[in-house]
């Protein structure tokens, strides 16, 4: 409980601090200036910001600068692969200290119960983590998800002190079509904050999609788009992720007016991104670098996402707000000297100088749920020798793809992978209900010529995706993860070429980053030894299923065309 008393005392210098930074270069995110002064700590909350303080403990800092802690605006924590505690040892050297997740992946899995072992597991944490509540579980009806989350289900956390809104809004047409459902959910967080998502939504649609309450937009990609959200009253997050980043091409939008109401976001950044690139501190590198305007680009890391989200304590360097800070010793570089978490020092010089504890939550295990699968079910028969079947293309370094129609390798009364043309095919089960469910299809331009590879992060229903040359080698990966509770495998000749096992919901792992990062390097080495020649092979793979992203996909379901948001035939008879 703030003792008040204490905190008036030393803000007046009656009393000594429990903290003071001396001769600090104090970058203002209320008044937009960087000036010399000190800063006094109690309790955790920053009591004065003016010269003469004296405390227990006083460091000087002269050259260095004060920023308040960074806020990640929107973030799947789960597309670290680690837990909670985990992530939040490899955010804190970077100067994160407050993010706003949104637990989406992992309750496609397993609904509520995924939701809570977010909210539990980062309890007691040095990070604050916010939960903006999953609006759109499942995405769409043409996939299979671990569970359904209506309004009903999800009024359950909505009054939790860490839950401050509803999350990304995927459903806009379900909005502007004013389906019941989704009004449900509308009408139950009308108090509350909520999330957009409507990439490429514009005119009379943006405004209904506005009016019913969505206040902010992380998928825009061009100025344009991002000009007409701001006009309509939403908040723009600039997003650089692992898989899209949008940054630089929306970094001539901000201007001295608009800029307060934009804010850094990560989306999805995967573990070797956060250990070579970092973080927020990435996006203020960057945006200092491009612009030379530091207050801004620390305003946009902190006290933009503040206003935004209502916490009233965060964003500043100021009387009374929590004491989230960083020491920063050069912009040009993003040299981040000390972080403080409420006044206490918990990262210094790129490490983690506290040990999170992770949380045992059985309830999160096991999660990897296949009917009786048997290698034959992966066969796609047909009784004609020439037919044509609509195939997935791969578009290099984007999550949309494009649909062909290719003429089919019929063997023995079965359609098999083209390897010469790289066709390959491509199976989806599910792998949360034992349904049996398994769409087929085919993609190009993975590259692989030998083998298979499977994932069971697949977005967003997370259901099991291989993708391979033979039925054997796909068998084989699939019974793997059915095996170790779901990850990546890679296989060859009837064997397990290599593997990560993501134990926590089929998404995670209770390993360390680092650990992580160097297993999925090892992946990719098998995976271009084998002919693929993706980048990275497993996010494009994830992107493959997910039936709200363009031009086609494959679900557990079927084959879906997303022009016509409906299923399509696999083949094409001549």
């Amino acid at each position: 409980m703030l003792n008040r008393k204490r905190l008036i005392d030393v803000a007046s210098g009656k009393e000594k601090a429990d903290l003071v930074l001396k001769n600090v270069n104090l970058i203002n995110t209320l008044s937009g200036e960087i000036y010399l002064t000190d800063v006094a700590v109690v309790d955790g909350i920053i009591a004065g910001i003016v010269p003469g303080y004296s405390g227990e403990i006083e460091k000087d800092c002269k050259g260095l600068y004060l920023s308040p802690g960074f806020i990640d605006g929107h973030v799947h924590i789960e597309s670290s692969m680690v837990g909670v505690n985990e992530f939040a040892r490899a955010i804190l050297p970077h100067g994160t200290t407050t993010v706003i997740a949104d637990p989406h992946e992992i309750a496609n899995v397993l609904g509520n119960k995924g939701i809570e072992y977010i909210i539990r597991s980062s309890e007691n944490l040095p990070l604050n983590v916010y939960l903006m509540l999953p609006s759109c579980v499942p995405a769409t009806h043409l996939e299979t998800s671990g569970a359904i989350l209506d309004a009903e289900a999800l009024s359950e956390f909505k009054d939790h002190p860490k839950v401050l809104g509803l999350g990304e809004f995927m459903n806009y047409p379900g909005v502007i079509g004013t389906f019941d459902d989704v009004i449900d959910k509308l009408d139950l967080f009308s108090d509350k904050i909520i999330d957009g998502h409507a990439p490429e939504v514009t005119g009379k649609n943006l405004c209904a999609y506005r009016a019913a309450g969505v206040s902010s937009e992380h998928e825009c990609t061009t100025v344009k788009e991002a000009l007409e959200k701001l006009r309509v009253g939403m908040y723009i997050m600039l997003r650089e992720g692992s898989a899209t980043k949008n940054l630089r091409d929306l970094m001539p939008l901000l201007n001295k007016f608009n800029s307060r109401f934009c804010i850094f976001s990560t989306d999805d950044r995967h573990p070797d991104d956060l250990l070579t690139e970092g973080h927020i501190d990435n996006m203020v590198k960057i945006l200092v670098k491009e612009q030379g305007n530091i207050t801004r680009a620390v305003r946009l890391a902190s006290k933009n996402a503040a206003e935004y989200f209502g916490l009233k304590d965060l964003g500043a360097i100021a009387p009374g707000y929590k004491a989230d800070m960083l020491l920063i010793e050069d912009f040009s570089d993003m040299k981040i000297k000390e972080v403080y978490k409420d006044g206490k020092l918990v990262a210094q010089d790129g490490k983690c100088i506290v040990d999170p504890k992770p949380l045992k939550f059985n309830e999160v295990l096991d999660t990897v749920r296949l009917s009786d699968v048997k290698k034959e079910d992966l066969e796609i028969k047909t009784s004609k020798e020439n037919v044509f079947i609509n195939t997935i293309e791969i578009i290099p370094s984007q999550i949309i793809t494009r649909k062909v129609k290719v003429k089919a390798l019929v063997k023995e009364n079965k359609i098999i992978s083209d390897v010469q043309n790289d066709i390959l095919k491509f199976c989806v089960l599910e792998r949360h209900n034992a349904t049996g469910n398994i769409g087929k299809g085919f993609v190009k331009g993975m590259g692989l010529k030998s083998g298979a590879i499977a994932t069971t992060v697949s977005h967003d229903s997370h259901n099991m995706n291989v993708i391979g040359n033979n039925d054997l080698d796909m068998f084989t990966c699939i019974k793997h993860l059915e095996k170790t509770g779901g990850g990546i495998a890679i296989a060859e000749n009837g064997k397990i070429l290599g593997s990560l096992s993501l134990e926590i919901a089929g998404l995670m792992t209770g390993e360390k980053l680092e650990v992580v990062a160097e297993k999925i390097k090892e992946l990719h080495k098998i995976c271009y030894e084998l002919g693929i020649k993706i980048k990275d092979p497993f996010i494009t793979m994830a992107f493959l299923a997910l039936p709200v992203i363009h031009e086609i996909k494959l679900t557990d379901k079927g084959l879906v065309d997303i022009n016509k948001f409906d299923f399509i035939d696999l083949i094409e008879e001549i």
